[in-house]
């Protein structure tokens, strides 16, 4: 059936942007893209999950991904000097999901998502976007903005869409309130070369530190770093972001022994605004994506599939508006409670009272409840069951006993 959107303007040319005027224009759809071109040499986000690779293959590009990006076997997650889990996504085995990921140098993963846009020939706009509120709650391009874009004839789009990120663009605009997480953190990261510790190559490590968490994520020629804790956590370490980056790996001692001779690379980003969902994500004739609706956190990286997933729900809801805004909160809803097994210690906790057990009662009943554990913890933290309600019950179900051994307060991410 033909979609009674012929013609739609994208704000904001990021992998959401990107992937959506890919599909759309895969559809049939005509699509103008407006983007000043402007990135920031550091990105968050360079840890993909298995459930991305299935949007790459639809968008013809997983073959150039693989040659920019680092493969990903899976994550580790450190609690302790000496305690550590491992999750290989190879547990996916005999599943729809890939047993793989990708780490990725963000500003070149953008890129080939852009300069695929052009290739299925997105008309484009290399310049910033001003859009202007209308009676009834409705979004236009000005009058400016508009002339850009002359194979328009001078028509506003059927529908405008706000890829522009954590800009927010049509919330500023709209005065659209956001529901902000329960944390109130902040970022630091940078590259480095010099790190030791990984392993297989580009396994991710996901460490619990005393203030907060942190991560390694290996490309191909150098490794991000980053530290996540309270803001007023941070400023115990320094008063710039590159005093309390180094002075966070310096205190920590997994950080310390793995950086012993670390050399920072680059300058170093800080990032804030976790856990923000907007409260409304559509209207007449606008829409929201990828970060622009709501960002989750940072932990176990489901930002960027959440970006283009949405992309995808939205080429194929493009008619029913809030069919795609209930299926992304959803999403958002459910990796915020699977998220929060983490922070809260009660994975962790899970994992010491399963590990007690086994050793207690070794034998296959002890060995098969350990990788049915592992296998569903790796599907939902792969993008492939995180909405399952029976993955949350379990988890549910299985935290109970598991504070009979492990308090889970103790192993919490503060």
């Amino acid at each position: 059936m033909r979609n009674s959107i012929q013609t739609v303007g994208i704000i904001g040319s990021g992998p959401a942007g990107a992937t959506l005027a890919s599909l759309l224009m895969m559809k049939g759809v005509d699509v103008t893209l407006f983007d000043d071109g402007r990135r920031p040499d550091l990105i968050v986000g360079e840890s993909l999950i298995p459930a991305i690779v299935p949007v790459l293959r639809k968008l013809g590009v997983e073959e150039r991904a693989a040659a920019v990006c680092q493969h990903k076997p899976g994550v580790s997650f450190t609690f302790s000097p000496d305690e550590q889990v491992d999750f290989t996504f190879q547990s996916l085995a005999g599943s729809s999901m890939p047993t793989y990921a990708y780490n990725a140098p963000r500003p070149a993963f953008d890129r080939l998502l852009d300069e695929r846009a052009d290739e299925l020939g997105v008309k484009r706009v290399r310049a910033r976007a001003k859009v202007e509120r209308k009676d009834g709650g409705r979004l236009q391009l000005v009058e400016e903005t508009l002339a850009q874009a002359p194979w328009l004839h001078g028509r506003q789009p059927d529908l405008l869409v706000d890829s522009t990120g954590r800009n927010r663009l049509f919330a500023r605009t709209l005065e659209i309130p956001a529901d902000v997480g329960p944390r109130k953190d902040v970022a630091y990261f940078a590259h480095y070369e010099g790190f030791t510790g990984e392993s297989p190559r580009g396994q991710v490590i996901i460490g619990r530190l005393a203030n907060g968490w942190c991560w390694r994520i290996p490309l191909r020629d150098r490794l991000s770093v980053g530290v996540v804790m309270n803001k007023d956590d941070a400023v115990q370490f320094g008063a710039s972001p590159e005093e309390r980056l180094e002075g966070v790996i310096d205190h920590d001692p997994i950080l310390a022994a793995a950086g012993r001779n670390r050399r920072r690379l680059t300058e170093v980003v800080t990032y804030t605004n976790y856990q923000l969902v907007s409260r409304r994500g559509h209207g007449p004739g606008w829409v929201m994506s990828g970060d622009a609706l709501g960002f989750v956190d940072p932990m176990l990286s489901p930002g960027m599939w959440l970006a283009l997933r949405s992309a995808e729900l939205l080429a194929e809801r493009l008619d029913d508006l809030p069919a795609y805004a209930r299926e992304m909160r959803k999403l958002i809803k459910a990796w915020m409670g699977f998220i929060e097994y983490f922070y809260d210690g009660r994975i962790f906790a899970m994992y010491k009272t399963g590990m007690f057990v086994e050793q207690k009662f070794p034998g296959k009943i002890a060995a098969a409840m350990h990788d049915f554990f592992n296998r569903k913890i790796a599907c939902m933290a792969a993008g492939a069951t995180t909405t399952s309600r029976f993955g949350h019950g379990m988890l549910q179900i299985m935290s109970r006993p598991a504070a009979w051994k492990t308090d889970p307060a103790m192993l919490a991410i503060r």
